[in-house]
């Protein structure tokens, strides 16, 4: 018997669908012919907890960190162990396994820590489906692979797993039981990649917070030219108060010319044109589609996630979602337009964006070379019934499949035009911007352009019809959103203030990864760390707190985006990960050796931020927990590529 063990029952559901022979329903399975078609809930596996290793580690005491497993061990989730009971009886009964986790790297551990820890010792094969239609899995199972080939995808994300584990349970139960001396009775906790993220919003929040306005000053003036008229501005020079980008920060010396310009005469000293062509976005990776989702529909990280979920699970409208990838693959260029007539057909707004569409085209998106384990989102060819789905659904499924069609439209065709002028000796500039070719742009909604400049001709004469002094105040920066912070943490690089750690994270910069990081907003939010205020993401007093009484390097980016680069060496080059697991140890000593009830309580004493919500609208973790006590033992909970 072949076994094939799936990461949930819906894509079990759909394999056995597109295997051949009548199928039949067992206790957790589906037969198939020769085949046999079970699956996994998620992860039925958890790392062990402490006094697994240990009795002794169920007390929660400083003198035992830092707790280090010497031999790994997992424990069945509670409301698994009757399905991990249904895989391993059917692994008696098989002569192959085939592996059919999700293709990323927590669908790798998944289904593979369950064959391990079944104790399986034949041979596994690979079965990566990422599209959950008949015609799709067929031709996925007609490429069946040795899953030997993804053993670094496998070792990449347990070392994720037992990274997260050292760390979340040591560094938690320090800064806990810390607290816990400085007179704090919550558990407070430390994971990861979580608290570098918390720690991006609680310094955004202190940089709004202490920002001091200052008042600058802007002078214009509308020029009459030979074919029409335009607005320039003044170019201060460096006799005047300028601040670092050039802003003027004096009123009077714009004020004295603003009173000598109406009428004064002058000419076109510099022009300059430049024609640009810009191809259409890429279609979507999770990261890129929740930030666009939540711009334009106001939808949460999680939301998006969850639409997506559904829309690939449960109405089989897209490809797999949790992918960080914006490429597809080349052989999809040729079915294209039969996917997408098939997936557009109902709906009005999609049709029209169809018949616009030229499928001889073929832009940059299909490239072989930058798929990896998973492509871009994008739909499956399935017929789409908008009006059959929650709105948000077809909010975001209308944005999926907008950026593929996009791919079909011409390049976007501009003229960017920068015109500076002499009027009384001072330099005044205008730019302007004229839409040669709309292509792909009539699609999105974007931001308002620089409006045409009329035809000039360098040289020419000018005359200043009006001149007027605008009083502006610099801005604080905005407060992070959903979107903001989901694209922090795609390019953390522009966070990180060494220009050595920056230039290294260009190519392997994030924290999190598509599949978490609208799990890790959700988990600050329940943690009582963040609170919503509108769109806004804010610290609260607890989130602040935590921030200041841990070392500085737990709170910043750098050695969380550092680790995932490593991880991605270890997935894509086969590194070896004892190194990475070595220097956390490492790491773990000094960072333990930091924990401090003073600075803790000073911390907490002095903390500024939002309050946590009152207990009517969902409790912080402080009030929603105590620290475990007398033995009682809390780890954060776990789910598939959650982060501690």
């Amino acid at each position: 018997m072949r076994l094939i063990i799936a990461e949930k029952p819906s894509l079990a559901k759909a394999i056995a669908e597109a295997l051949p022979g009548r199928q039949g329903r067992a206790e957790g399975a589906i037969v198939a012919g020769d085949t046999t078609v079970t699956w996994c809930l998620g992860h039925l596996l958890e790392q062990a907890p402490p006094d697994a290793y240990d009795p002794a580690f169920k007390a929660w005491r400083l003198d035992h960190l830092p707790i280090l497993p010497g031999h790994w061990k997992h424990t069945p989730r509670p409301k698994a162990r009757s399905q991990l009971a249904v895989i391993r009886r059917l692994l008696k009964g098989a002569s192959e396994v085939v592996h059919a986790g999700d293709p990323d790297r927590e669908g790798q551990l998944l289904v593979q820590e369950v064959i391990e820890h079944l104790g399986w010792q034949g041979p596994v094969s690979r079965l990566l489906v990422s599209d959950l239609n008949r015609p799709a899995v067929q031709r996925a199972l007609a490429r069946i692979e040795d899953n030997a080939r993804y053993q670094p995808l496998y070792r990449a994300a347990q070392s994720r797993a037992r990274a997260d584990w050292l760390y979340g349970i040591n560094l938690t139960r320090a800064w806990t039981l810390t607290g816990r001396q400085a007179g704090h009775d919550g558990v407070l906790s430390v994971g990861r990649v979580q608290t570098p993220v918390l720690g991006l919003v609680v310094r955004r929040d202190a940089e709004i917070r202490d920002f001091e306005p200052r008042p600058f000053f802007v002078l214009w003036a509308e020029l009459a030219v030979a074919r029409g008229r335009l607005r320039a501005w003044w170019v201060p020079g460096e006799a005047h108060p300028l601040d670092d980008q050039g802003r003027l920060l004096a009123r009077e010396p714009a004020a004295a010319l603003a009173a000598r310009l109406p009428g004064a005469e002058g000419r076109l000293a510099a022009l300059e044109t430049r024609d640009k062509r810009q191809a259409a976005p890429l279609p979507y990776s999770l990261s890129a589609l929740q930030v666009d989702a939540a711009r334009r529909f106001g939808l949460s990280a999680k939301a998006v996630l969850d639409i997506c979920q559904r829309l690939y699970e449960r109405h089989k409208l897209i490809t797999y979602p949790r992918s960080d990838c914006r490429y597809l693959p080349e052989e999809h260029w040729a079915a294209a337009r039969a996917t997408l007539e098939g997936a557009c057909g109902t709906d009005a707004t999609l049709r029209g964006w169809l018949a616009g569409a030229d499928f001889s085209r073929r832009s940059k998106a299909w490239n072989d070379k930058r798929v990896g384990a998973h492509h871009a989102l994008a739909p499956t060819g399935k017929c789409a019934d908008l009006s059959r789905l929650e709105k948000a659904e077809g909010d975001v499924f209308r944005l999926i499949a907008r950026n593929v069609l996009a791919q079909f439209y011409p390049a976007l065709a501009t003229r960017e035009v920068k015109a500076e002028f002499t009027l009384l000796g001072e330099c005044f500039r205008a730019r302007g911007q004229e839409v040669l070719e709309p292509g792909w742009k009539p699609l999105f909604t974007t931001r308002d352009e620089a409006p045409p400049l009329p035809p000039l001709s360098e040289g020419e004469a000018c005359r200043v019809t009006e001149a007027g002094v605008e009083d502006r105040e610099t801005r604080p920066p905005e407060p992070f959103t959903d979107a903001s912070l989901i694209k922090a943490m795609m390019n953390i690089g522009r966070y990180v203030e060494d220009p050595a750690v920056r230039r290294t994270l260009r190519e392997h910069d994030g924290l999190g990864t598509e599949a978490t990081r609208a799990g890790i907003i959700e988990t600050l939010l329940e943690r009582g760390y963040l609170v919503r205020q509108a769109k806004a993401l804010r610290a609260t007093r607890l989130g602040s707190a935590l921030i200041a009484s841990l070392p500085e390097a737990v709170g910043r980016p750098e050695r969380t985006a550092l680790w995932e680069q490593r991880l991605g060496a270890i997935a894509e080059a086969g590194d070896d990960p004892a190194p990475f697991v070595d220097a956390l140890v490492e790491d773990l000593h000094g960072l333990l050796a930091a924990a401090d009830a003073g600075r803790l309580h000073r911390a907490l004493a002095q903390a500024r931020g939002e309050e946590a919500p009152s207990p009517g609208r969902g409790k912080p973790a402080s009030r929603r927990r105590s620290a475990p006590a007398k033995g009682r033992r809390r780890s954060p909970a776990r789910g598939k590529g959650s982060r501690s």
